[in-house]
């Protein structure tokens, strides 16, 4: 195998690849990336849930395949002068020339690196990167890592589109790094799914993961909607609040969010062991001094990954779930945060 190519575009192929590669495996193959020098340079790596495969422009002047440590050979690349970068082997030598500087490194056998899943067809959707990248950054957060329950680790995948409907769950570790390949751009993205696996496409680069079984939340029917209070909030105002209260709780000296939701004002105020704090945020809207607990962390997600300036919030009872919405508009998100029960004194 022989090509020559640009640092900067390899680089960013290794940094691509390797979020699919095997930090320890029994697999020795598997914690390095596949590259395959024939028509283009394609570099692969995988980690026998999620694959990731991109194209790499270069001169390709001998074909051949190789697998090298995704670590070192990262590295090396990473560490090299901003120049053009040469590649060739014999019998899994490799030698790595760009500017002065030259390594020679032992590569292995591509005989052991296992072959990425074909996706067989039954629905694709195209759409453009930037809406791809918002919808999995707006709802990731939200995504359990509860081994317990394996179909809810993913995001479900609903598509309604000229009488087909089709679902998919893909598992969140996967949809992370389709969000870290996309950019904002309106350059297409393509969803094939297939009976056992997803793939995504955007640009050169291609990710396959594997689809999640099981039965997945009821969600619709566990969202209330004939909710008695509606009171509307500006989402950085509340987002400031809530983190100011929350300077006193870390992960040993937990404490619930008490809020009390009056005529146009929201008071929040919480207590641990090393003290209390209080803070006001302004509402629009009369929440009849509904006392409600909540959970620091789930409550502020919410609001930081609410893609609008203001929100509506719907609540009923102390123990009912709060509804978050956009104030105005079609309802192009949902969230629904489960509330936390106060004891006194808290």
């Amino acid at each position: 195998m022989k090509f020559s190519c640009e640092k900067a575009l390899l680089q960013a192929a290794i940094s691509t690849t390797s979020r699919a590669v095997s930090p320890k495996s029994s697999i020795p193959a598997l914690e390095g990336i596949l590259l395959e020098a024939g028509n283009d340079l394609r570099l692969t790596g995988y980690n026998l849930e999620t694959g990731i495969r991109t194209i790499v422009p270069a001169d390709i002047r001998e074909e051949g395949t190789l697998v090298l440590g995704a670590r070192l050979f990262g590295e090396i690349v990473r560490k090299l002068p901003d120049d053009i970068v040469t590649f060739q082997s014999e019998n899994y030598m490799v030698n790595i020339k760009c500017g002065m500087s030259e390594f020679n490194i032992l590569g292995t056998d591509p005989e052991e690196f296992p072959e990425l899943p074909t996706v067989e067809y039954q629905n694709s959707l195209i759409l453009p990167q930037s809406r791809l990248k918002a919808m999995i950054s707006q709802t990731l957060f939200a995504v359990s890592d509860n081994e317990s329950r394996p179909i809810h680790t993913g995001s479900l995948f609903e598509v309604d589109s000229e009488g087909l409907t089709f679902s998919f769950v893909v598992p969140g570790a996967a949809l992370s790094e389709v969000e870290k390949i996309c950019s904002d751009v309106d350059e297409p993205a393509s969803v094939t799914q297939g009976a056992r696996h997803v793939m995504f496409k955007v640009g050169d680069t291609m990710l396959v993961s594997r689809r999640l079984e099981g039965e997945f939340l009821a969600y619709r029917q566990a969202i209330p909607r004939n909710n008695t209070i509606h009171v509307e909030g500006e989402t950085r105002a509340l987002l400031s609040s809530i983190d100011r209260v929350s300077l006193i709780i870390s992960d040993k000296l937990k404490s619930p969010l008490r809020c009390v939701f009056d005529s146009n004002l929201l008071k929040i105020s919480t207590k641990t062991a090393i003290g209390d704090a209080y803070d006001e945020c302004p509402l629009s809207g009369d929440g009849g001094g509904l006392e409600i607990g909540f959970n620091n962390k789930y409550l502020m997600d919410a609001l930081k990954a609410a893609p609008a300036d203001k929100v509506r919030l719907e609540l009923t009872t102390g123990v009912s779930p709060c509804v978050i919405l956009p104030t105005e508009g079609e309802e192009n998100f949902l969230y629904m945060v489960l509330p936390v029960r106060l004891k006194a004194g808290e």
